[in-house]
């Protein structure tokens, strides 16, 4: 066995050398060690020139093509993802995918079945990386995905779960912000993800906004500005390309682009007060990648495009103006908002013009693919164009050390992911940021003597990586760890008449209620809910599991607390808080307005109790 393994790791170091043979000319340590930075860089891009120069215009049409792919193996996926890939692809595995198209890029996802384990997911970072090394021309592949930490994670479960963005915000640390994003991305390069699509530089000024919300660090450009700066730098330091997005901002809209086209209204002047700053930061700090969104801002670009498909956004002002050079990826191609205006086959001709690198996950990869393909060969797109973004994402490649070694092993997986030191990392962190918005009487913190018996009710939203929760569940167990009898009911986002009886029931006898609140609206059962829980005379306390405007749509109860995220880090500090083991610190990053008076706060930024 022992023989077995390390035959194969030979083999792997032989065709990373392969690779990096390819670009250098040499195996051993660079020729131009010892040379200053800028000639090195340029004789650098000129191995990476002759490397693209002999690539034939199908590889170089793949190597901008970012794609999805199901399956756990690359080669010996399950048969419905077989299935799956035909339909969709006209592939059978990501062997294939890389094979046919010749993409530069994998995006991993949890509903495609890509990250089980993280064992698992090594060996397909390592099997896509051997069908790169085996085309015509080597390359090794970027593999992405969007770990963003909160209420976006697709590794869940053994690997570590650090707060989110918002849950960073109301903490407040630019430390603790780097930490997190070193750990995670640590634990990222180690099963072989090398771009992660984080951190998220949006300024949410808008509470209504259904797409980013808590995927903010905030409503302060000042505040996320430097946040974004930190985990840029905690991301890029563990080897792990960090990914700024949405340009030119989508903090303020009511509109999901998944769905739909938002506009954005604000003018000039308030772009650059609002939303440029934490875009400007992220450059400062050496971003290797931004993503692009499909929000229109007329200000920016009279014609009305989406920004993913805007020149005057993306080189006149991310290229030019702000001076970024790095790699542009689109946000998804089979989003609603890119594909409103204009089909399919024109929106990766028209993102490449503005001048995007990379073309994420296309609804349709042979009609993108051919589509980019044709536009070359009828001279709408110089393939001088496409080399321009080749060079950059191969400059990342390289920088990333791909080139040189683009496989990992079980060995560093077992050494990084999930282990005692940062599993306890991340919960001090998260105890940070756990906000305490309301503490009637100084109800809390409750004690096992006076309030031991506790009733956890409330909505089980489905965990953000497929390996946390149930929320209820989380909290109760938390809860009986620290000392108290707790029992948990689920009564879901929108609970029934019935269940809420149910819940009415179960909080007989019990010396307090913990209700799990998600996005309270006006007209919410969850408020139906928490009323007649109250009126039950039992002490009711609320957690608000994500946005942390539930609040201002709930009555009588006796304490609510923001923990910004139902997985499970960020549940367990908010039962440490309500328990008294951990002092609350958190503080609000953004505002509460009233639900009477939305003109008016309820609670401005920077609130934030704690016990005295």
């Amino acid at each position: 066995m022992h023989h077995r393994a390390t035959s194969r790791r030979t083999l792997l170091t032989v065709t990373a050398a392969a690779a990096a043979a390819a670009v250098t000319g040499v195996t051993g340590p660079p020729a131009h060690a010892g040379t200053d930075d800028r000639d090195r860089d340029r004789d650098h891009d000129r191995g990476l020139r002759r490397l693209i120069s002999r690539m034939s215009l199908e590889e170089k049409v793949g190597q901008l093509f970012v794609m999805r792919v199901y399956g756990h193996s690359a080669t010996a996926p399950d048969q419905a993802d077989i299935d799956a890939n035909l339909q969709e692809i006209g592939v059978r595995t990501a062997a294939e995918l890389v094979e046919k198209y010749h993409v530069g890029g994998v995006i991993y996802f949890t509903w495609a079945h890509n990250t089980r384990d993280p064992h698992q997911i090594a060996e397909l970072s390592n099997g896509i990386q051997r069908a790169g090394l085996a085309q015509p021309t080597p390359l090794p592949l970027l593999i992405s995905t969007d770990q963003e930490h909160g209420i976006v994670c697709r590794v869940g479960r053994p690997a570590t779960l650090v707060p989110g963005a918002m849950a960073l915000g109301a903490g407040g640390s630019r430390s603790d912000a780097r930490e997190a994003a070193r750990i995670a991305g640590t634990e990222l390069a180690a099963v072989g993800i090398r771009q992660n699509y984080a951190p998220v530089a949006d300024v949410n000024v808008n509470p209504a906004n259904p797409v980013i919300g808590v995927r903010s660090f905030g409503s302060d450009p000042q505040a996320v500005a430097g946040l974004v700066a930190a985990q840029v730098k905690g991301y890029q330091g563990a080897g792990v390309a960090a990914t700024s997005k949405h340009f030119p901002g989508h903090g303020d809209t009511a509109v999901d682009s998944h769905y739909g086209l938002p506009t954005i209204t604000h003018t000039r002047e308030q772009w650059a007060e609002l939303d440029a700053p934490p875009f400007r930061s992220a450059i400062a700090a050496g971003i290797d990648s931004i993503m692009t969104a499909h929000i229109v801002v007329p200000a920016l670009d009279p014609s009305e495009d989406p920004a993913t498909l805007s020149r005057p956004i993306l080189t006149g002002i991310l290229r030019e103006r702000l001076g970024y050079d790095g790699v542009v990826v689109t946000d998804s191609l089979g989003m609603e908002g890119v594909r409103t205006k204009y089909g399919d086959a024109r929106v990766p001709v028209l993102a490449l013009k503005a001048g995007v690198d990379q073309l994420l996950n296309p609804p349709k990869l042979d009609i993108a693919w051919n589509a980019v393909l044709q536009a070359v060969k009828d001279g709408e797109l110089t393939e001088a164009r496409l080399d321009e973004s080749i060079l950059r994402i191969l400059r990342l490649k390289a920088k990333l050390g791909l080139f040189r070694q683009p496989y990992v092993d079980h060995a560093g997986v077992d050494r990084t992911v999930g282990t005692p030191a940062h599993l306890a990392r991340a919960d001090r962190i998260a105890e940070e940021t756990t906000t305490l918005l309301l503490n009637e009487g100084a109800f809390l913190p409750v004690s096992r003597r006076g309030h031991g018996n506790v009733l956890v009710v409330g909505a089980d939203p489905a965990s953000p990586s497929g390996t946390t929760g149930p929320p209820t569940t989380t909290l109760a167990r938390a809860f009986t760890e620290l000392g108290f009898a707790a029992t948990a009911l689920s009564t879901g986002i929108t609970p029934t008449a019935a269940r809420i009886e149910e819940a009415v029931a179960a909080a007989a006898g019990k010396d307090v209620v913990v209700v799990g609140t998600y996005n309270v609206t006006g007209t919410s059962p969850q408020r139906t809910l928490v009323a007649r829980l109250v009126a039950t005379g039992v002490p009711v306390v609320t957690v608000a599991i994500r946005n942390p405007y539930d609040i201002a749509q709930l009555t009588g109860q006796r304490a609510t607390v923001a923990a910004y995220s139902w997985t499970d880090v960020e549940l367990r500090a908010a039962v440490r808080v309500i328990a008294g083991a951990a002092r609350p610190r958190g503080r609000l990053p953004v505002p509460v307005q009233r639900a009477d008076d939305p003109s008016r706060e309820l609670y401005p930024v920077g609130h934030g109790l704690t016990y005295r």
